[in-house]
């Protein structure tokens, strides 16, 4: 079935990944984005509206000026650690721009979203592979404010019939393997692409946050999923709705978790390169192991990884990292 979709956040660097998919599967796209976090370029010669979630006038000149059968909605931040220390702008924007958003659908008589949630909605894991049942414990004002609009996502189809998918992502990584779009944060936060930066010599010796986590290395451990397999739930997420109401939620993951320094190895394997790196504190709200167990998505969704290796993950992220058209850092080498 063809759909009109409207990706929220879709300039992004998961959403422009969506985009590509939307069009490749031959739907109609129409991105509301704000370019605070995304780039124009990655979605090139795709319908642009740009706007702010908090500015409830935009979401509804979009509505109006476009026939929209589903939304998906990527637009949020996402910085563990800037939503420790300045957890207002997270309620503010996550929270309270995806209501203005249900309330704008509501108004348009749009009645299906995939939500991109997280699993920092877990907090510290219980056990060894999370799955949906997992007690739901936030450890930061991130992982709150997504879990607060899961929340707001099962009243809303119980109170008004809202069709709703959150995706709890694990760690996104990788690029489109075509090496035309990829991970491109201003400031940059996640780990592969700040190992890859070290490696190209555009940035100093990288911080490794933790040294005495109860782990193999006493380093972070999660669970790596390619982007574009993040994407390809979401389509399945389109066509799930079809047929179930109500609000669900799946797990995404590749249920193999590697320590940042097994990260940092496997990065200097495929770049032939050493990775810089110093010890550091710990960070205020990290868990120390996250690993998805992601059956029911299987199950239920028909939905598996392509990219199940790590190195094969890196290595799309590295031909990204070496492009020119390389995010912020073009023309940089």
């Amino acid at each position: 079935m063809k759909r009109n979709v409207l990706v929220c956040g879709g300039a992004g660097y998961i959403g422009s990944h969506m985009v590509r998919l939307l069009q490749e599967a031959g739907h109609g796209v129409v991105v509301f984005d704000n370019l605070s976090q995304g780039h124009e370029q990655a979605i090139a010669g795709v319908t642009l509206e740009r706007g702010d979630l908090l500015n409830p006038a935009d979401l509804a000149g979009v509505f109006d000026r476009h026939n929209v059968d589903a939304v998906i909605h990527f637009a949020a931040l996402i910085a563990v650690g800037e939503s420790v220390a300045a957890p207002d702008l997270y309620y503010r924007n996550n929270v309270v721009g995806t209501l203005n958003l249900l309330d704008a659908m509501r108004a348009a008589g749009v009645e299906k979203l995939v939500f991109s949630s997280t699993a920092a909605v877990f907090g510290n894991p219980l056990t060894d592979l999370i799955d949906e049942t997992h007690p739901l414990a936030p450890i930061n004002p991130y992982g709150w404010s997504k879990r607060m609009v899961e929340q707001m996502l099962s009243d809303m189809a119980t109170a008004y019939g809202l069709r709703s998918v959150c995706l709890r992502y694990f760690n996104a990584a990788g690029a489109h393997p075509d090496g035309t779009i990829g991970e491109a944060h201003a400031p940059e936060t996640h780990l592969i692409p700040l190992v890859l930066l070290a490696a190209l010599g555009l940035r100093d010796k990288l911080s490794v946050f933790g040294a005495d986590y109860d782990t193999r290395d006493g380093t972070c451990i999660r669970d790596y999923i390619h982007v574009l397999d993040l994407a390809s739930a979401h389509l399945k997420a389109l066509d799930f709705m079809d047929d179930e109401p109500g609000a669900h939620v799946f797990n995404l993951g590749n249920g193999n978790g590697f320590t940042t320094l097994e990260v940092m190895q496997a990065a200097s394997r495929v770049t032939g390169r050493e990775i810089p790196f110093e010890m550091a504190p710990r960070r205020a709200g990290d868990a120390g192991i996250l690993v998805a167990d992601s059956a029911r998505a299987k199950s239920l969704l028909g939905w598996k990884p392509g990219y199940a290796e790590l190195e094969t993950i890196i290595e799309t992220a590295w031909r990204w990292h070496q492009a020119p058209s390389y995010g912020p850092f073009a023309g940089a080498r």
